[in-house]
């Protein structure tokens, strides 16, 4: 079978989130207290982004292993 091994899904994702992450991070502090998020504290920021790193890993990976079975079955027909 070729494609990328689970291991590799993995570690894509997971490369992926942390630079993504430290991109949240920032944008948490810097965007929401535009919208009215005034008490906003380096710690809320950093658990907002917890909550949206863990759905964004199990989206990546969960899309990442649909492409390859897709990849796979088309290259076995």
């Amino acid at each position: 079978m070729s494609g990328q091994s689970k291991l590799g899904s993995v570690m894509e994702a997971v490369a992926n989130i942390v630079v993504g992450f430290s991109i949240n991070w920032m944008a948490n502090m810097l965007i929401l207290p535009i919208f009215g998020f005034d008490a906003l504290t380096a710690r809320v920021a950093f658990n907002i982004g917890l909550v949206f790193t863990a759905i964004s890993l199990v989206r990546s990976y969960v899309l990442r292993r649909i492409f390859n079975r897709i990849k796979w079955q088309w290259a076995n027909r």
